[in-house]
């Protein structure tokens, strides 16, 4: 077939499959057009076998084609994108060869770098002084090209007239760790994209951390040695065609009408929310207070912004600490399958680089590059956390920022940039030593620092406490589940809880109504002045940090229901848990009471006020016998207070790690 015939053919192809669509992007002034590769096999399946094999002529024949039918002056140049590559063209990044050069192929990954969008030349016009002749060159290669004698027969110095230039940009793709088996690396692929894979709208798709789809031929780059020389080896890339985003985030999901129409009549349901929390994770067994709290944590509450700059998150971040073999981590993995875009990453193999960024040297575009770690590239999405306690203290630290603040600041090498991380956090953890211990209290086996704890909106115990009935149910659920592994069928699809939550969250912006915040109010004000008891002892059982949990809780709820107003149950849900999870970890034995300051500081206030009465007796009889003070009289002194001795020398313990005191000689101890 000449090229002549294959541009007629093309143009007869475009007219009767998309011409209406073809006149709606001219309109739009758009100079693309994307074409379905299915169809164009059932129109011509020469056409179709002659654009894998050599796509370049194809799209050049498709551009002319539609510029045909469009037959409009001001569009210069128009593309033709191609997407639904057959099956047998789908290659992996590790499994592209020199056979495949210039043939055209679809490959999937994580964008993983994104050098700036800069112009190149396509081609140059050339004037040559001795007789005038123009001289039209394009620049296909990496250098720019002159021409090197004109048909007068001169050589060398032609006047440059023009040049064409169109904008380009590279990315680096990564295969995805989804894709791998065993133990493989990720291998890497440059893509080369431009014109309008470079625009705006489409800039916005290929950020670092978003799995891409990407059509287009395979060209080999030619490697320039250090002495100036080429190098026999050659590296290759990818001129993409067409790019799709594969993952998004819950703003960007597309919910189709009949899916809208089934949102709609879910949300009227009155057991919407029981039916949602229970096909979270509908093969795990028990935790309906964690399934819950998860699903209120994907659903989200509002982010504020105020005048004065200042942003309130909306993001829940849920605590998960439990005895072994408890499914925790089924339930991570179940909610990282739920979230739209969701990273996971575990203990002891993340670094605090990798959770929010590091800085390495850009070996394309020379100097240093950004690399974004797991927390930003799950930015309006879910990061999962596994093993939290097994992770090392300064990367740990680096998360701080990224829960509160919801960004990551990051100064290394020549970059100071402030990353985006509106995150979404659901984190797991084991006790201090690998099992709770059921006679000590909770709080004090989390071993975790508390300024990270007092992060998280909601903290959940999972125990695993022997009791035959409870056992039984577990068992027979367990083994059930073993004998037939489609037994257990959540009410509502994965893929339609989903669409169910990006669609709360895209739409629904729930206000708190006054009733609602009377009840948080009434709530909040009765459990901070529920605890001052006898002694003196104030213990703070609630701070506003819970405060601002309930009203996210609250407005989660409320968006379960696709509700624009929060109203009183939302409210009384949203305490429910609160509440819960305060009972379970923040009580002090000593008064019966909650405490937070056992979450929060690891020392209770019952404890903070032994501390102040033994300081005072160490104090009273420093004056009376000297410097050295023997213990049996502070002991003494003590049970004159009513605080027995086991309690005074966990004290004096508390005061000589923290500096105060210090032991002379064994029986006394002394003042620094």
């Amino acid at each position: 077939m000449d090229v002549t015939e294959q541009i007629n053919k093309f143009e007869e192809f475009l007219e009767s499959n998309y011409y209406n669509d073809l006149l709606e992007n001219v309109q739009k002034d758009k100079d693309f057009f994307t074409v379905s590769f299915l169809e164009l096999s059932k129109f011509s399946p020469e056409m179709a076998e002659e654009l894998l094999e050599n796509p370049e002529n194809i799209l050049k024949v498709g551009e002319i084609a539609a510029k045909k039918v469009i037959s409009d002056e001001k569009i210069k140049s128009f593309s033709i994108r191609i997407k639904d590559l057959p099956e047998e063209h789908h290659l992996m990044v590790r499994n592209i060869r020199s056979k495949h050069l210039n043939k055209f192929v679809q490959v999937e990954g994580i964008v993983r770098q994104k050098s700036d969008v800069r112009p190149q030349v396509t081609s140059a016009q050339f004037e040559c002084p001795s007789c005038g002749n123009i001289i039209n060159i394009l620049q296909i290669d990496t250098k720019f090209k002159e021409p090197t004698r004109c048909s007068c027969g001169r050589k060398g110095k032609f006047r440059l007239l023009n040049k064409e230039l169109v904008d380009a940009q590279k990315i680096v793709l990564e295969e995805a760790p989804e894709d791998l088996s065993g133990g493989e690396q990720p291998k890497r692929m440059n893509i080369f994209l431009k014109k309008d894979l470079v625009s705006p709208i489409s800039d916005k798709r290929t950020n670092p951390g978003t799995k891409l789809r990407v059509v287009g031929e395979i060209k080999e780059v030619p490697i320039i040695l250090t002495s100036g020389g080429m190098s026999t080896r050659y590296d290759l890339m990818i001129e993409a065609n067409y790019i799709e985003p594969v993952q998004e985030d819950f703003m960007e999901v597309d919910i189709s009408k009949k899916e809208l129409k089934e949102i709609k009549e879910l949300s009227k349901n009155p057991r919407v929310f029981e039916l949602l929390s229970t096909s979270i994770a509908p093969t795990i067994y028990g935790h309906d207070k964690v399934k819950q709290a998860i699903l209120l944590q994907l659903m989200g509450g509002c982010r504020k912004k105020r005048h004065d700059g200042v942003i309130t998150r909306g993001d829940m971040h849920i605590l998960l600490i439990g005895d072994p073999g408890a499914g925790k981590s089924q339930l991570l993995k179940r909610a990282s399958l739920i979230a739209p875009k969701a990273r996971f990453v575990s203990g002891k193999g993340a670094t605090g680089a990798g959770l929010t960024a590091s800085v390495v040297k850009d070996e394309f575009l020379k100097g240093y590059a950004l690399e974004a770690g797991a927390l930003v590239l799950a930015n309006r999405g879910l990061c999962c956390i596994d093993e939290l306690d097994k992770m090392s203290t300064e990367d740990r630290s680096a998360m701080h920022e990224a829960l509160e603040q919801q960004t990551v600041t990051i100064s290394k090498a020549n970059i100071q940039a402030t990353l985006r991380a509106e995150t979404t956090v659901l984190a797991a953890a084991n006790p201090k030593f690998g099992r709770f211990d059921p006679y000590e209290l909770l709080a004090k086996q989390i071993n975790l620092p508390t300024t990270l704890i007092n992060r998280f909106d909601l903290i959940f115990p999972i125990r695993d406490l022997p009791n035959s009935e409870n056992d039984e149910k577990l068992a027979a659920f367990i083994l059930s589940l073993h004998q037939d592994p489609n037994s257990k069928k959540a009410e509502i699809n994965t893929e339609l809880i989903k669409k169910y939550v990006s669609y709360a969250r895209q739409k629904i912006n729930p206000k708190l109504t006054n009733v609602a915040l009377n009840e948080i109010k009434d709530y909040y004000v009765k459990m901070r002045n529920s605890s001052s008891g006898e002694d003196g002892i104030v213990a703070i059982p609630i701070s506003p940090r819970q405060l601002e949990g309930l009203v996210r809780l609250s407005e989660a709820s409320a968006r379960t229901r696709l509700a624009e107003k929060v109203d009183k149950s939302d409210a009384q849900r949203a305490i429910e848990l609160v509440h819960f999870c305060l009972s379970q970890i923040g009580l002090d034995p000593e008064t019966g009471k909650i405490d937070i300051d056992r979450i929060s500081t690891g020392i209770t206030a019952s404890e903070r006020s032994h501390i102040s009465i033994i300081k005072e007796i160490i104090n009273d009889l420093e004056k009376a016998i000297g410097k050295t003070i023997p213990i049996e009289d502070v002991v003494r002194e003590a049970e004159i207070k009513n605080i027995d001795s086991k309690k005074v020398e966990e004290v004096l313990e508390k005061l000589k790690r923290s500096g105060d005191l210090f032991s002379p000689r064994h029986g006394l101890i002394s003042k620094i």
